[in-house]
């Protein structure tokens, strides 16, 4: 069968970027150079660089052109501790520890090795989880500012976990879902899986914009708000009490649900209450010990609404059938004997300490962060390429992240986000000081 000339094309631009033979954040023809060049209609050479792009193997930016994407990602995730070389420093990644985690884990493995009755952590458990062991959560989230009791929570393998069995429970494919411009990647993967249509809402320094979530609400059937009100990934904001007061009142007032997603609220002390205070008959709380305590530990919690717990808890059903009863009783144990209340303590002081570190060695750059949180944000300028700079980033062994996973509009901002929190003190200073020369003073706005 003839292959047609555009496929041809496509092939060799595709071989090209894969061999490196093109650089990441190379820019390459216009369409109509690209047009002329190949003999094609400029139509033809259109659909080129979207095959490309749909490939995840460019970057098409209205209005700049089309960019190389560095081929070691596909397009709308971040990378993780497997996709990172084994001797690179990660601040793509955040699993923040603080020494002495590993000889608590054998100090309760050896005590339930003592313990009663093994068998029963053998076998299979409630779906929502043990009653004792919500039990435990319940007083855990009371030290949040959130008095639920145990039977509004269901226990779930991760918030990961928790995101998808909401959005199962609550969603169809084509719901709309309000999300911030920029947003956690793992609920953007999720939104693709379902088929859900993500609406961005553009937002500020201090939060999302209110006015324009009444207006989406208005003109669109949006059936949920995708919200981070306390420690935001990327941007590091908490949402102050008159914000979080608007944003409930428009949820109520359209019948939108809010999806609150806490995994990193135990970083921001004194903040104002979860939206599941405010709002608990509207709003679905998801969080978890990933970031607390471990990642390992997939062990996380979802507080629903009275009538939603069923359909959640069928959602849990069919998806993992229960937590795991080993993670849940370290876990419970853990929670009631203090450890995570000082494991707690001891990461908001290691994020300062990071924070002061990024401080220290990116002064002078636009810098978004919360004091106490394990991440940043860095604006680039905006003739500055953030494949190029990651790109030769990895060749120094620094693993970072650009803004592309975390955006949900079609213009991708000038950015990288660092994620500051695996790796040790001396090592991300290291780090942090690559990424300054490798960006350059010209890189940033």
């Amino acid at each position: 069968m003839r292959v047609p000339k555009y496929k041809r094309v496509v092939d060799a631009f595709a071989e090209e970027i894969r061999a490196g033979r093109w650089a990441a954040g190379t820019k390459l023809p216009t369409h109509r150079q690209l047009a002329a060049e190949e003999g094609i209609a400029v139509v033809t050479a259109s659909r080129v660089y979207a095959e490309l792009e749909a490939m995840g193997l460019v970057s098409c930016e209205q209005g700049r052109g089309t960019f190389v994407r560095d081929p070691a990602g596909e397009p709308g995730e971040v990378a993780d501790e497997r996709s990172v070389a084994a001797d690179a420093l990660d601040l793509s990644f955040n699993y923040p520890a603080v020494p002495g985690q590993a000889d608590l884990l054998r100090r309760t493995l050896r005590e339930l090795a003592t313990a009663g009755d093994l068998d029963a952590l053998l076998r299979y458990q409630p779906h929502c989880g043990r009653a004792h062991d919500r039990a435990a959560v319940a007083r855990h989230l009371r030290r949040r500012g959130l008095d639920v009791g145990r039977e509004r929570i269901l226990l779930v393998d991760g918030a990961q976990h928790g995101l998808a069995v909401t959005a199962m429970t609550l969603l169809r494919p084509g719901d709309v879902v309000a999300v911030d411009a920029l947003t956690y990647p793992g609920f953007r993967a999720l939104a693709r899986t379902l088929g859900l249509d993500l609406a961005p809402l553009p937002g500020a320094a201090d939060g999302p914009d209110p006015d324009a979530l009444e207006r989406l609400c208005r003109r669109r059937p949006v059936r949920a708000v995708y919200a981070m009100p306390t420690l935001h990934n990327p941007l590091g904001w908490v949402l102050d009490d008159a914000r979080r007061a608007r944003l409930v009142a428009i949820a109520r007032r359209h019948g939108v649900t809010i999806i609150e997603d806490a995994s990193y609220a135990y970083l921001a002390e004194e903040a104002p209450p979860p939206l599941a205070v405010l709002a608990p008959e509207c709003t679905v709380y998801v969080s978890g010990l990933s970031k607390n305590v471990a990642t390992g530990l997939r062990f996380g919690f979802v507080v629903a609404p009275d009538a939603l717990v069923p359909s959640l808890e069928r959602a849990i059903r069919a998806t993992t059938w229960n937590t795991p009863a080993l993670t849940a009783e370290i876990a419970r144990r853990w929670l009631e004997d203090g450890t995570v209340d000082r494991l707690e303590t001891q990461k908001r002081a290691d994020a300062r300490r990071r924070q002061a570190i990024a401080a220290d060695v990116l002064a002078g750059l636009p810098v978004v962060a919360h004091p106490s949180s394990y991440f940043l944000w860095l604006p680039l300028a905006p003739d500055a390429r953030p494949d190029r700079i990651a790109a030769a980033l990895a060749r120094r062994r620094v693993a970072v992240a650009t803004a592309e996973p975390f955006a949900t509009t079609p213009a991708v901002p000038h950015a990288l986000r660092l994620a500051l929190g695996s790796v040790g003190l001396a090592e991300l200073r290291h780090a942090l000081e690559a990424v300054r020369e490798e960006a350059g003073a010209d890189a940033f706005r």
